[in-house]
């Protein structure tokens, strides 16, 4: 397997899944807007050659599809995917020792190994602004790492099998950083590096960290894994590398030998700096805030090094393809991790974070005569109580009654919901909670509610085809499409305030009373553009479920509350932009004129259809 990222890319190179951009490029807009075409069209990987105002070439799009992730980790692909499934379900190699046996071996000959006599990383000691200063939205607040590996120990029990290695956005220039001195770190203090940090400033001492950028393909992967318990970033990145991690120490810096590039440096206690704005995999711009600031101590490259990026927006993008990948990787860790639960879907097209689809058992109720959702409550607990799970918003769960149902067949599985679900009974509130840091729809920062959909039982309901007549001609609610059956959206004016909003759903929920029930028509969704809203499943799943925050959002025809419980016949979700959301990502025009010269007949780009 590849030793480091050069071998990759001659590797892909010569198999057509990697194509030379060999004309100036500009890091400024350009590059990422040329990214964004490319994996729009499917395309390659892409290695530009020529970045404007750096000697180093840059690299994206590598993981851009599936077939070219697999086809990078061909070679190990199954020795990984063993070693996860065994620490998923470490009891099956008590039933079958000698039949696991190679994969334990495996995953022990990746132990990560000190080789502090060869370090080509560095080769170069040079700046940050030597970097490829890659600016990808319009109003981004400077330059950032998208594909970095922090590396941290725990200052409590140092060493290489005590460490993190994740995916922490970086910010290198802009808003007050000193540029070559400052670089800006973005994470939450329950994640791996936050809490070695929490330890330090314990202790009253800097954290030191690492950030290494490229080098063999398997450690970019392994920074992002959800690994099982026991099993570390840094051996299952020499599991998939299928070659060693191999490290040394600097100046009391971990260094990835095999990077291309590696910044290390210290974060200090109670050291913040303004970081963002950055347009984020939500598809809008995560605002400023502070987050820890880390002091540069050295910046290193080896000879001929690549700086390997890859640009987020609105789903799907790379990212989305990194998803499925670690997917097929972790097979049905989930199903380990939360008993009972047959699978979970978090649905890209809405960000991934705001929108979990399930499946569960339901064993409470096998003799009642009445079917309904409750040991699918206690499942729905578990996984909005799980890992990144518990970042989602809206959580829809059903029992696994039908095998044919599939949570990634969007259309059917919503189907299946809406005609069980008692809207009387079936929808639960979680208030004043955490959601997302880049979720601007709550209450403040971190904060906001969630909404638990369960259906269990027999079909209540036909779900209307066509727009119900209640829903046509509602005066301040107009352009009524339907989005799929049992769904429609209704655009209204726009926004002001809540109390504003409470009057309006007052008057549209009296309006349909008054032209009468529409038991066909579970939800209904109050946009801004309904054209756009009911255009396609991925415009309804994006705009209804990043734009809303079920406390606030959710109204209800003929709403109620008994003990304490809340009801009603149809639900309401106003989706419409809201006064402090966060604005969308847009793209430059004459960004996006300019690019067309890399596209043209001649030029590096002729061959991709856009």
């Amino acid at each position: 397997m590849y030793r480091n990222l050069e071998e990759c890319v001659v590797d892909l190179e010569k198999n057509g899944h990697l194509v030379r951009i060999t004309e100036e490029v500009d890091p400024y807009l350009e590059m990422a807007a040329i990214h964004l075409k490319v994996f729009e069209a499917n395309g390659p990987a892409l290695l530009f050659e020529n970045v404007k105002g750096s000697k180093f070439r840059a690299v994206s799009n590598l993981f851009g599809t599936l077939e070219r992730s697999k086809f990078i980790f061909r070679k190990t692909w199954n020795a990984a995917q063993n070693v996860v499934a065994l620490r998923n379900d470490p009891v099956q190699a008590l039933k079958n020792p000698l039949s696991h046996f190679s994969t334990g071996l495996a995953a022990s000959k990746a132990l990560p190994v000190n080789k502090s006599k060869s370090l080509p990383v560095c080769a170069h000691e040079i700046n940050i602004s030597d970097i490829p200063q890659i600016h990808h939205w319009p109003n981004d607040g400077g330059a950032f790492v998208t594909l970095p590996q922090v590396y941290s120990e725990d200052p409590e029990k140092p060493g290489i099998m005590n460490s993190n290695l994740g995916m922490y956005r970086v910010q290198l220039s802009g808003n007050q950083y000193e540029m070559n001195k400052e670089v800006g770190m973005h994470y939450q203090i329950h994640r791996g590096i936050g809490v070695h940090q929490e330890k330090a400033n314990r202790l009253g001492r800097p954290l030191k960290v690492s950030i290494f950028i490229g080098g063999p393909p398997a450690h970019t992967l392994a920074a992002v894994m959800p690994l099982p318990e026991g099993l570390s970033e840094m051996t299952f990145a020499g599991l998939l590398a299928g070659r060693r991690f191999h490290y040394s120490y600097v100046d009391g810096y971990c260094i990835s030998n095999d990077a291309d590039f590696v910044i290390t440096g210290e974060i200090h206690p109670g050291e913040t700096k303004p970081e963002g704005p950055f347009g984020d995999h939500l598809g809008y711009y995560s605002l400023v805030h502070p987050f820890p600031l880390m002091r540069v101590h050295k910046v290193y490259a080896k000879a001929n090094a690549i700086w390997p990026f890859t640009v987020v927006g609105r789903p799907p993008q790379e990212d989305t393809a990194f998803g499925a990948l670690i997917h097929e990787l972790t097979g049905d860790a989930i199903k380990q991790e939360i008993p009972g639960v047959k699978e979970v879907h978090a649905v890209d097209a809405a960000g991934v974070h705001p929108l979990l689809f399930a499946i569960g058992s339901e064993r409470y109720t096998p003799y009642q005569e009445v079917k309904q959702p409750l040991e699918l409550l206690t499942i729905a607990n578990r996984i909005l109580g799980t890992g990144q799970l518990s970042l989602a918003k809206y959580l829809f769960i059903t029992a696994e009654e039908d095998r044919s149902l599939d949570t990634h067949k969007e259309v059917d599985f919503l189907t299946y919901i809406l005609e069980r679900i008692d809207l009387h009974r079936d929808v639960h509130f979680y208030t004043n909670t955490t959601i997302d840091t880049l979720d601007y729809t709550g209450t403040g920062l971190n904060t906001g509610s969630k909404v638990l959909f369960a259906a269990y039982g027999p079909k209540k309901r036909d779900l209307c085809k066509e727009i119900p007549e209640s829903l046509k001609d509602l005066r301040g609610f107009e352009g009524a499409n339907l989005i799929m059956p049992g769904v429609v959206a209704l655009q209204g004016s726009k926004f002001s305030t809540y109390a504003n909003a409470q009057e309006e759903m007052d008057s549209l929920n009296k309006a349909i009373q008054n032209k009468g029930a529409i038991p066909s028509c579970p939800m209904i969704i109050l946009c801004d553009d309904s054209g756009f809203l009911s255009d396609s499943l991925s415009n309804f799943l994006w705009a209804t479920f990043t734009r809303s925050n079920p406390s606030h959002d959710i109204y209800g025809v003929n709403s109620y509350y008994a003990n304490k419980h809340w009801g009603c016949d149809n639900i309401i979700i106003d989706a419409r932009t809201k006064p402090h959301h966060a604005p969308p990502l847009i793209p430059d025009p004459a960004v996006e004129k300019n690019i067309k010269r890399l596209f043209a007949k001649g030029a590096s780009l002729e061959k991709i259809n856009i």
